[in-house]
């Protein structure tokens, strides 16, 4: 990997006929040709890495996966053939019984003189026919959805190809069984593809791949979206009147961006690893501005011309999705979801999709909690009266229904008792338990542990409906969802041809202020190094160790938060000295501020009484010690029966954090060769297991080893997961207290033109072309299912795969 203290901005590249990128020539290494695998010399590494990771986070079979996209195709042809059947081929007069029906054959008798069949209101097959091929509209449609079946036709196949040729990757070349694959972690199967790389070179213009390296190109427009949301670059927050300000980020809108910006035809970047040379320069940033505006301009006219055709698709598949769920379990709207913006606006840097689904379902039960505690008493007693006079009518009608069947008959009788049912469901959401005690404040600290981010205003407004507001944003109701989804074709294009187009020059410039080169890697996001010299941020415990200006650092501790969680996440990784330093400052100041905390075995005994006042029931060892310590501040300062508060201090969650975090730090053995894991665990380099610092029994049998071994990566796992949790409440704890004690320093971005007044002179000096910002913006401020991105991958598949060595693919 490149040294993090010698960034180089983009040399002339288009001067250089050869295929290598400039300064990379000492970096080929010789290609053995008679290999008969196909993994040496691999032609898009960005694409083989972000496979492999997609195999491993999902963990299924070549069958399921195969199965999954052969239903994809089935759903879709399913959804076109069955509406365009419901549109022509019923005779919904007949169903609905405004029109006789004459029947043939026997006389009917009295009672079923009226009775109307199904196959009375289906017409002929010629009949449907005819209709369908009558109807101009139905037939261009049909034709639109074969192409577009057509084309996810052949993204299946290849689909089901790369499928095939990852798993004999992982049979093959790592030596890992596709029933064994549940039992690895990915730091396992990522030290494999390292020392696979040692042997059998995959990458030829690098001797040595790092861990870094791998999520650099795993990661490698994540990292630009995610650091385009923490600078508020991208126009997701919308005004709306009587409303206020609102975020409003979808599938469709995302998929916008992202087609403009890294893999579309007219993109910025010319392949998957190279931003095109003309952004590398100053010197015409206003000319590609336009250009750029132009090209969004022309994507936001095809947008509004495809709407209609688009929102009648959402309309059907969200239908026929959510329909039958919502008659079945109609409080299923309630349910709640990190939102598309939260997901963004809570990643960090260099964080791959089972690492982040992980954090953020950890966060979901205290989420929930939190975002429950706000309930409106005058919602409540409305509540408890619709539901009293909606019951009592359901009740007539059920004991009519059960005295008397004939009452189902009578008309509309079930749709009556089907939206009693509904209205019922819904009410009882707003009805709050009368038995459970909220604790706002540590509720939110608790979400902090595991969601890592937070406003700096949310601080000790727990309790206002502004900042549930705003946490709604985050984590929004399943019902909003859908909303937007629907509401998606509509306002995507108004975003695209409005507010986007206005941020044109601010995009040409951001992508070529923040991209660097990384040799053998390719142009990557300045950010996704995480180089605290370049984007840290004073207030985020690097003070003195970075040279950034305010519109360089990241914000919200991005920078600092996200090195921390890689490092914790990949203990093998070796940090450059900028971050080593970082990390050592950090690691000095907890071994400080644990002093004056409380003993880690007073929070230990703590845990119960902790884990009862956060309201969770259901904690695991990690998440018992994170309640005590989110918890010890509160059971410190109030007058708890038993407690002597002569002999014990009021502490912070500061302190606690630090002091359990110096226990933990001097519990771990050294081990060669990498950092070790909490409570004596540590990864053997010749095996991918997790053993146990004391002896095992010779005895012990080959599966007991493996449920051993499972037992020992999943406990690692949490307590990793614990400890970037306590990281987290410290960093921000601190970042509180900084600001506390400096409350008159700004923290509100510059306008980009005054960059070159506040950079540091070496940072600009390594420029080619000077780093020229634009005329305005304002870059900054708090803001930015659980879906894999499995499109994004099927995408970036299906594109022409180019030559690897054109400019340093591999």
């Amino acid at each position: 990997m490149a040294g993090f203290e010698t960034h180089q901005e983009y040399q002339r590249i288009e001067d250089y006929d050869e295929d290598t990128p400039p300064g990379e020539e000492d970096l080929l290494i010789h290609v053995p040709e008679s290999r008969g695998d196909p993994w040496h010399h691999i032609k898009n590494l960005d694409n083989f890495f972000t496979r492999i990771s997609f195999k491993h986070t999902h963990k299924n079979g070549f069958a399921c996966m195969v199965l999954s996209e052969i239903f994809e195709l089935v759903q879709f042809l399913f959804v076109v053939t069955f509406t365009t059947f419901l549109f022509n081929c019923v005779e919904y007069d007949v169903l609905f019984a405004n029109r006789a029906v004459n029947h043939t054959g026997q006389t009917p008798g009295p009672l079923d003189r009226n009775k109307v069949t199904l196959p009375d209101a289906i017409l002929p097959g010629e009949q449907c026919t005819e209709r369908i091929q009558g109807n101009s509209w139905i037939i261009f449609l049909l034709i639109m959805a074969s192409i577009f079946w057509i084309y996810r036709l052949a993204k299946v196949i290849w689909n089901v190809l790369s499928y095939w040729e990852i798993r004999q990757f992982y049979i093959k070349a790592l030596r890992i069984q596709m029933d064994e694959l549940c039992n690895f972690t990915w730091q396992e199967v990522q030290g494999r593809l390292i020392l696979l790389q040692r042997e059998h070179p995959m990458c030829v213009q690098k001797r040595e791949l790092s861990e870094l390296d791998i999520y650099h190109r795993i990661l490698r427009f994540k990292n630009y979206t995610v650091a385009m949301i923490n600078k508020s670059l991208l126009p997701v927050k919308l005004h709306v009147p009587f409303m206020g300000e609102m975020i409003f980020l979808t599938q469709g809108l995302k998929y916008n961006f992202e087609l403009l910006l890294f893999w579309g035809p007219l993109s910025l970047f010319q392949n998957k690893w190279s931003l095109h040379p003309k952004y590398k320069r100053a010197a015409n940033r206003q000319d590609l501005a336009r250009q750029l505006s132009r090209v969004i301009l022309f994507t936001g006219l095809v947008n509004l011309l495809l709407c209609p055709f688009v929102l009648v698709w959402q309309v059907l598949y969200a239908f026929f999705s959510y329909a039958e769920v919502i008659k079945r379990e109609p409080g299923s709207l309630g349910a709640r979801r990190w939102s598309l913006f939260g997901r963004l606006y809570l990643r960090h840097f260099n964080e791959l999709d089972h690492e982040l689904q992980g954090r953020m379902g950890r966060g979901y039960k205290p989420a929930a909690k939190y975002m429950n505690a706000f309930v409106s008493p005058l919602l409540a007693v409305l509540a408890k009266n619709v539901a009293f006079f909606s019951g009592s009518v359901l009740a007539v009608l059920i004991a009519l229904t059960v005295y008397d069947e004939d009452v189902l008959t009578v008309q509309h009788i079930l749709t009556a008792i089907t939206i009693l049912g509904v209205v019922i469901t819904i009410t009882r959401s707003f009805i709050p338990d009368d038995h459970m005690v909220w604790c706002p404040e540590q509720l939110l600290q608790c979400v902090l542990a595991h969601i890592h981010y937070m406003p700096d205003h949310w601080k000790g407004h727990a309790n206002k409906s502004e900042t549930r507001d705003e946490m709604a944003q985050l984590f929004q109701y399943k019902a909003v969802f859908i909303l937007e989804e629907l509401l998606s074709p509509i306002i995507t294009p108004f975003i695209l041809i409005f507010p986007l187009r206005s941020k044109s020059l601010e995009i040409i410039d951001f992508f070529r202020n923040f991209t660097v080169d990384v040799a053998g890697v390719g142009d990557i996001c300045s950010f996704a190094q995480m180089d605290i010299r370049r984007h840290g941020n004073p207030q985020w415990m690097s003070e003195g160790q970075t040279e950034a200006s305010v519109y360089q650092q990241a914000e919200n501790g991005k920078t600092e938060l996200s090195l921390m969680h890689f490092t914790i996440k990949n203990p093998r990784w070796q940090p450059p000295q900028e971050s080593s330093v970082f990390i050592s400052h950090l690691k000095e100041k907890v071994q400080h501020d644990a002093q004056t905390g409380p003993s880690p075995h007073l929070l230990l005994s703590e845990a119960p009484l902790c884990t009862s006042l956060l309201s969770n029931q259901s904690a695991t060892g990690p998440d018992n010690l994170l309640a005590s310590v989110l918890a010890h501040p509160v059971l410190s300062a109030s007058c708890v029966p038993g407690w002597n508060r002569r002999f014990i201090p009021q502490n912070s969650a500061a302190s606690a954090a630090a002091s359990v975090l110096a226990s933990l730090s001097s519990s771990q053995q050294p081990h060669a060769g990498h950092r070790s894991r909490p409570h004596a665990l540590r990864h053997t380099h010749d095996s991918p297991v997790y053993s146990s610092d004391h002896t095992l029994g010779d005895s012990m049998s080959a599966s007991d080893s493996m449920i051993l071994s499972q037992s020992y990566s999943a406990l690692a796992s949490e307590f990793a997961s614990a400890e970037m949790s306590l990281h987290a409440i410290y960093m921000h704890e601190v970042h509180q207290q900084k600001s506390q004690h400096a409350p008159g320093q700004s923290h509100t971005s510059v306008p980009m033109r005054d960059m070159s007044a506040n950079s540091d002179p070496q940072i600009v000096s390594t420029q080619t072309d000077g780093l020229v910002t634009p005329s305005s913006g304002r870059l900054g401020g708090w803001a930015e299912e659980e879906e894999a991105d499995e499109e994004e991958i099927n995408n970036s598949s299906s594109s022409p795969v180019p030559d690897q060595t054109s400019r340093g693919s591999s």
